[in-house]
């Protein structure tokens, strides 16, 4: 009798690399292509291990994108989506192999940093990420400037693993959003209370206008040489219950995390409009009432709808209405900007830029966007008699707005020292 064998063959390829890719999905974002929350989680784990046996630190970096809700709800989620693509490249470049970046979800990014000397180690790495995100991102033609707030935590000394030097730097980046954005600041134990009253000011933000906490203050704008009183510029305040006047550097933020900077910002366009149209009608001399416009406000909303609106309820001619758009807040040079703008001038506001000298393109908006005025920011008048520099900046700036036929406000001006500078 004959021995037969028989042998079966499956090509096991197709399942192999299915496999793989489920795998890989596990344990990345499946949008950059860095590491997910369980990857980190691991290699962290791997690091804290090495560091106990040698005595090194490791450092956390958490980090999240200033403005990101603004720019993905006005240009679209597409450019949103290609935009963290560029910032997980951009990540990448800014590490060693030993490094990890991570990608936690939405717009949150984590870096760890290990076989570290000192905190003075991630510190570099956090200005190095800083000068990095100094470059326009290029998304569909548009430069998108965008900038980071950075939480700094260390191994040992602010956890023992990996779940809380996460919390930590969570806590220290939303320190460092309180004041100026983009910049770092390094956990300590003294930030814990601060983040608490960042979050309960987060959740006490939702229903703050419906209460009747948040209120109109109207800043004089005086002519420099007469002292006329020219303007008022319109500024929201909000009265916390318990926290008292709460500085808008930290619940603007907090208006434009929740999404809900395009309804207040309507609120006070709409009320700015008939407060200055009440003043005409007692007889009083007529000004005109500046009015900050996010940028959320500009993209996403119908905005000249929105204005051609508030002057009607109003009764207000558009001649007493001027548009602060602030520098700082991802205006782009798109043909869509400048239309935008060209429209409203045609309603007849006016438009002036914000904070000017404090953003990334002051010249090129100057060169191309139908402005009126431009403000210069308060920051530069503070110290207008005491640094040099700030005197040459702001004399400069005013040489810029009369050759280019602007007018300009100088903000902040709380010194007849000040007063004396700028009517030289």
């Amino acid at each position: 009798s004959s021995e037969m064998v028989q042998l079966n063959f499956r090509d096991v390829r197709e399942r192999k690399a299915a496999e793989a890719r489920i795998l890989y999905l596990a344990h990345h974002d499946a949008l950059t292509g860095l590491p997910n929350r369980a990857l980190l989680a691991d290699r962290l784990a791997v690091a804290i291990g090495h560091a106990r046996r040698d005595s090194s630190k490791i450092g956390v970096l958490m980090l999240d994108l200033d403005h990101f809700k603004t720019i993905n709800d006005s240009l679209g989620h597409h450019v949103g989506d290609e935009l963290l693509e560029a910032v997980a490249s951009r990540l990448r470049s800014c590490l060693r192999d030993s490094d990890t970046a991570a990608r936690l979800g939405g717009d949150e990014f984590v870096i760890a940093l290990s076989h570290l000397h000192s905190t003075a180690d991630a510190e570099r790495v956090a200005d190095k990420v800083l000068t990095a995100f100094a470059e326009p991102f290029v998304i569909e033609g548009r430069n998108l400037h965008v900038g980071t707030s950075i939480g700094i935590s260390m191994f040992p000394g602010d956890g023992e693993d990996a779940a809380a030097l996460l919390q930590a730097a969570d806590i220290a980046m939303y320190s460092a959003k309180e004041g100026r954005r983009s910049k770092w600041q390094v956990y300590s134990k003294e930030l814990s209370a601060a983040a608490q009253r960042w979050h309960t000011l987060s959740n006490d933000i939702h229903d703050a206008r419906a209460r009747g906490e948040l209120m109109i203050h109207y800043q004089p704008q005086l002519a420099v040489d007469t002292g006329t009183l020219m303007g008022v510029e319109a500024l929201l305040r909000w009265q916390h219950p318990n926290e008292g006047l709460v500085s808008p550097a930290l619940f603007i933020p907090l208006l434009e995390e929740r999404g809900l900077i395009g309804e207040v910002g309507q609120w006070v366009l709409e009320s700015a409009c008939r407060q200055c149209s009440a003043w005409h009608a007692e007889g009083r001399p007529p000004i005109r009432v500046a009015v900050n416009v996010s940028a959320q406000q500009f993209y996403q909303d119908d905005i000249v709808a929105m204005v051609r609106e508030a002057l009607r309820a109003a009764d207000l001619a558009p001649e007493w209405l001027e548009l602060e758009l602030t520098e700082t807040l991802t205006l782009d040079e798109s043909e869509t900007t400048l239309r935008t703008m060209e429209e409203l001038k045609e309603l007849g506001v006016s438009l002036s830029l914000d904070d000017f000298g404090t953003g990334w393109s002051s010249l090129s908006y100057l060169r191309r966007f139908p402005l009126d005025r431009i403000k210069i920011d308060r920051s530069f008048v503070r110290d207008l008699t005491t640094q040099s520099s700030s005197a040459a900046i702001v004399h400069s700036i005013l040489e810029l707005a009369r050759s280019l036929g602007l007018e300009c406000v100088a903000e902040g001006v709380e010194t007849a020292e000040q007063l004396s500078h700028l009517q030289r």
